[in-house]
């Protein structure tokens, strides 16, 4: 898989994987965890959870724009580690919840989101910049060959970043299970079993306002105590949550390894700042000023494509939004915690890369390759599939809201929930969009970006997923106010609009990319 590729590529998408790993054991189970610990409504969890999103890649900018200025790329990312772990250690303080300590609890779980989202900003954009510039100077030693050796190495950008992806969602495959698996254990520890609705009816039933819900609660309660203890909901949220606490010191321990890995390699990675130097030289003053139309013509392409980046993102990453709560309300998740499903998109990422790669790599040998913005277009046409068949399969089903949902009689809405193949359809077309458009842009921004701003334009395409992120609240805003096919039908239409856009703009782009 490494063949031909840069030396460094396998360490960075070790660090990678491992910084991956930690994120996603959080990121799993953040917005149903801020939910059930404070008792806050699934619209504020998801508001606070699009802000943290939004914050991690808004502050790949800042990142970005310290490691161009200082020139110091490695050093960045080793701080962004640390900060990261620091973060984590403080999400793994097993504190309560309590009326009288929310006040101060919840900014202090929001302080040590903030740090994971500076640390991240610090990190992912950087070693993204690290990966590109390997490229870079592999195609420039490739250059000294000839023209047929320079094209080959261009036409392993592509696959490399590919590469690069797949150990991402290698620590995003493993890191779901993780913190359910331990909060189930510990559940069972103190007599009791997971059950994804009790948190937010323990929180009613402590503040006197389970109204109608009561029957359901009793009902519920009984089938989660285990013989032998006596059901109490504040001693279940507490359990329940500590559980989740604990998981996170398995992410401060992953920050720490991922930081190892880099260390170790530190060497082998390509250092910008000498290039940069160097190319400083080389250049004279009119030379400068014949490439400037070029580089703005370069940028002009960038922000199209960020543009277009903006609502794919808003839509994919309902996966930890809107997603998630139907694979708790409307999936059979009886034997499986809802977020364990998040587990399926790496999966797919991971079984369907090398057979994308293939198809690519079949198709460039005879002589059809699919330019980058190509594939970027038909990733939005086949994202638009995952909610055209949520949208039918939900009509077909005639599926409420989900805040109606979740009021029906326990037996009713148990036999209108949707088994577990439809979330597995849903996640394949979302995840064969994801290699269309995720690994591609980030080729794209390496093939796009002044060798002055590498850090800066990684951050800048994280900053388009971080305007994607800020949006995705909405999805469970729609997804509890009216039937869930209303819902999914404005993912789609997003989808198809963006695909046409980028269709529209694709020669354009080619020309620029090709220059």
């Amino acid at each position: 898989m490494f063949k031909n590729h840069p030396k460094g590529l396998l360490a960075a998408a070790l660090s990678n994987m491992g910084e991956r790993f930690g994120y996603y054991i959080m990121n799993a189970v953040l917005a149903l965890f801020l939910a059930s610990k404070f008792g806050i409504s699934d619209a504020s969890a998801s508001l606070i959870y699009s802000i943290f999103y939004t914050s991690i890649y808004i502050l790949s900018l800042v990142g970005g724009i310290i490691a161009d200025r200082t020139q110091n790329y490695k050093g960045t990312i080793q701080k962004g580690l640390m900060v990261m772990a620091a973060g984590y250690i403080l999400l793994a303080i097993p504190i309560t919840a309590t009326s009288a300590n929310t006040g101060w609890l919840l900014p202090f779980t929001c302080l040590a989101l903030a740090m994971i989202a500076f640390g991240n900003g610090l990190f992912k954009g950087n070693l993204q910049a690290i990966v590109g510039q390997m490229y870079d100077n592999f195609e420039a030693e490739e250059a000294k060959k000839g023209p047929e050796a320079l094209a080959v190495a261009k036409d392993k950008r592509d696959a490399g970043f590919q590469i690069f992806y797949v150990f991402i969602n290698i620590g995003g495959l493993v890191a779901p299970f993780v913190a359910p698996l331990i909060r189930q254990w510990w559940l069972k520890m103190h007599g009791f079993l997971y059950n994804s609705n009790l948190p937010e009816l323990c929180h009613k039933a402590i503040d006197g306002n389970l109204g109608d819900l009561a029957g359901k609660y009793a009902d519920i309660a009984d089938k989660v105590t285990l013989a032998g203890s006596t059901f109490d909901p504040a001693s279940y949220l507490e359990v329940f949550n500590q559980g989740v606490h604990f998981s996170y010191i398995a992410s401060a321990l992953a920050m720490v390894i991922s930081l190892i890995i880099f260390l170790v390699n530190k060497k082998i990675f390509p250092n910008p700042a000498k290039k940069a130097s160097a190319e400083g030289v080389s250049y004279t003053a009119e030379e400068k000023q014949a490439m400037a139309k070029e580089i703005k013509q370069r940028l002009y392409a960038l922000f199209a494509v960020l543009g277009i980046a903006v609502f794919f993102w808003f839509s994919f990453h309902q996966n930890g939004q809107s997603l998630s709560f139907f694979a708790r309300d409307f999936v059979k998740t009886d034997k499986i915690a809802p977020e364990i499903w998040q587990a399926v998109n790496p999966f797919f990422v991971i079984v369907l890369t090398p057979i994308i790669m293939a198809i690519f790599g079949a198709l460039a040998k005879k002589g059809k390759v699919i330019s980058t913005p190509r594939k970027i277009a038909y990733g939005m046409g086949i994202a638009a599939l995952a909610y055209l068949f949520l949208m039918i399969f939900s009509v077909s089903k005639g599926y409420p809201s989900g805040t109606d949902f979740r009021a029906l009689d326990e037996n009713v809405a148990l036999g209108m929930k949707a088994d577990w193949w439809v979330l597995i359809v849903t996640y394949f077309f979302l995840t064969v969009a994801e290699l269309f458009i995720s690994p591609l842009g980030l080729s794209f921004v390496s093939k796009v970006a002044p060798k002055n701003l590498l850090g800066l334009c990684q951050g800048l395409w994280l900053g388009a997923t971080a305007l994607g992120n800020l949006l995705i609240w909405i999805g469970p805003v729609m997804y509890n106010a009216w039937p869930i096919w209303k819902c999914w039908t404005v993912f789609l239409v997003v989808c198809l609009i963006s695909m046409g856009v980028m269709l529209g703009m694709v020669k354009w782009l080619e020309r620029v990319t090709n220059a």
